[in-house]
């Protein structure tokens, strides 16, 4: 799974809640949209490479949605 093109996408849906007043509810929208549709190995590379150099251009909502909600984000 090539990490540039999660990243991607997920900046996109980042792109469509950053405009919320509401920031909470920004990060709770990015999530479950992940969450929704994105298939759970999408979900594990991503997670897994939060500290990876290739992440560095996530979005900071994006990155704070996925450290806030990891644990239901991960398959279980």
């Amino acid at each position: 799974m090539n990490i540039d093109n999660l990243v991607s996408m997920a900046n996109r849906i980042g792109d469509f809640y950053e405009s919320m007043q509401d920031k909470g509810e920004a990060k709770q929208g990015i999530a479950n949209h992940i969450r929704k549709f994105w298939e759970p190995r999408m979900r594990v590379e991503l997670l897994s490479k939060l500290e990876h150099p290739a992440t560095k251009t996530l979005h900071s909502i994006v990155r704070e949605a996925l450290v806030e909600n990891k644990s239901t984000l991960l398959p279980g």
